[in-house]
């Protein structure tokens, strides 16, 4: 058996963290086992989709370096739809309900002054209440009707998962204006793509019961549940209120790397180290359901920021290569001093110049600029250097190291000297240390 997911964003808004975890976690799920990672575009909504935000889902997707094996959009799909409405239809499942909102409204609003679930009342399978709202001229939506009965499952994160849909409304399939809600739409695909595993957040459980009939109803077979605790903020709160801070198009725009970002959604949550890896196909070789808590996962700004770092840190220049363009030696000299790859323009001027020098001790560099070995240099110039300079002077330890690296970088800290002193070279260093812009 071939595994087969989806990701099913709606092109309503960009995509944040949230919707990037669901996408991540099912690609990572379906590569670790070979299977296949289909991209659906749950595009119903025609008053809210947008051609824009489309193509961000699609851009997005490809910075996280989530390739996809196939994609559809629903808005192409509606004649699939409608016959799956007429077979629900034919079975006697489906069923017209002429209440508007304001009547359901205050349906609900009666049921919670009598502490009861706000469940829907079925009054419009009553025929006196049909015949009354057909002839007033009302436009009908259309509802799956449930067994009430319960539906169990054994769900890959949350294990035995039981939900008597005596609880729950009877679902909305079609609007007053025709037009299909997410449900019916979502297993008539996941029938037709062959979708066996859906993996998504566990604000769908509840719906997964009545789904769960529907597929029945269909003829389908019932893929495997995977409910997984949602994202929330440091604290614990949710995170509605900083989706657009957390959009990817936002984090790619703050210089966080699409690596650190599919590391830390990956790893948070779960059993494992939050740390850096190397690439999409170590996190999906490391992936495992049972490692997923049953606690919320904590998404923290500033933890992810720190592992944008590390994994700067950890990156080989393969992997920066068209993006660092003064070559291996520089990168190797300043990744480590590196919060985001922009930090590496700034850190070029060291090497390039102008620096403008910090003459902390005159003598001390006086001395150095005179002990200067000829070029060529490497990272033994350094130490053989710095040697002999305290030979001469008798300045040891921060004595020493401080007023040349002030005199050479213009700074308090900085990258490796021995690595980067060859990159400055030597006409630049006697420059800097006689005090001279260079």
């Amino acid at each position: 058996m071939t595994i087969t997911v989806r990701f099913a964003p709606s092109p309503t808004g960009l995509l944040h963290a949230g919707n990037a975890r669901t996408a991540l976690l099912n690609w990572l799920f379906a590569k670790k086992l070979g299977g296949r990672f289909l991209l659906r575009i749950d595009d119903t909504d025609a008053a809210r989709s947008t051609k824009a935000f489309e193509e961000a889902i699609y851009r997005d997707l490809a910075w996280l370096g989530l390739t996809h094996d196939g994609t559809d959009r629903q808005i192409n799909r509606l004649a699939k739809y409608s016959a799956a409405f007429y077979r629900l239809q034919a079975a006697g499942l489906v069923y017209p309900c002429f209440e508007t909102e304001v009547e359901l409204d205050r349906q609900r609003s009666l049921l919670a002054a009598r502490k009861l679930p706000p469940i829907y009342n079925r009054a419009s399978l009553e025929p006196a209440n049909k015949a009354r709202w057909e002839a007033e001229g009302r436009m009908p939506h259309w509802r799956f009707k449930l067994s009430r009965t319960p539906v169990s499952w054994t769900d890959l994160v949350r294990g035995p998962v039981e939900i008597d849909t005596a609880t729950m409304s009877d679902p909305v399939l079609v609007r007053e204006d025709g037009a299909f809600l997410y449900t019916l739409p979502s297993v008539a695909d996941d029938i037709d793509m062959a979708i066996n595993f859906v993996v998504r957040g566990e604000d769908h459980v509840t719906n997964t019961a009545a789904q769960i009939e529907i597929f029945q109803a269909l003829g389908g077979p019932v893929p495997k549940f995977a409910h997984f605790p949602l994202l929330v903020g440091a604290g614990g709160e949710a995170l509605s209120k900083r989706l657009g801070s957390l959009s990817l198009e936002s984090l790619r725009e703050a210089g966080i790397e699409p690596l650190a970002v599919a590391a830390y959604l990956a790893k948070i949550g779960t059993s494992d180290p939050v740390e850096p890896r190397q690439s999409l196909g170590e996190l999906a070789s490391e992936f495992d359901f049972a490692k997923i808590g049953r606690a919320p996962a904590h998404f923290v700004p500033e933890e992810l920021d720190a592992l944008n770092a590390r994994t700067l840190h950890a990156m080989p220049y393969s992997a920066v290569a068209g993006r660092i363009p003064q070559g291996e030696a520089f990168w190797d000299a300043v990744k480590s001093n590196l919060a985001k790859l922009s930090d590496a323009a700034g850190m070029a001027i060291l090497v390039t110049g102008p620096v403008t020098p910090v003459i902390e001790d005159a003598g001390l560099a006086e001395k150095a600029a005179a002990l200067l070995p000829p070029e060529p240099w490497d990272e033994a110039t350094w130490g053989a250097w710095t040697k002999a300079v305290s030979a001469e002077t008798g300045a040891k330890g921060r004595g020493l190291f401080h007023p040349l690296r002030l005199a050479l970088t213009g700074l308090e800290h900085g990258p490796e000297l021995k690595k980067l002193l060859p990159l400055i070279g030597r006409d630049k260093s006697m420059a800097r240390l006689k005090g001279e812009t260079a």
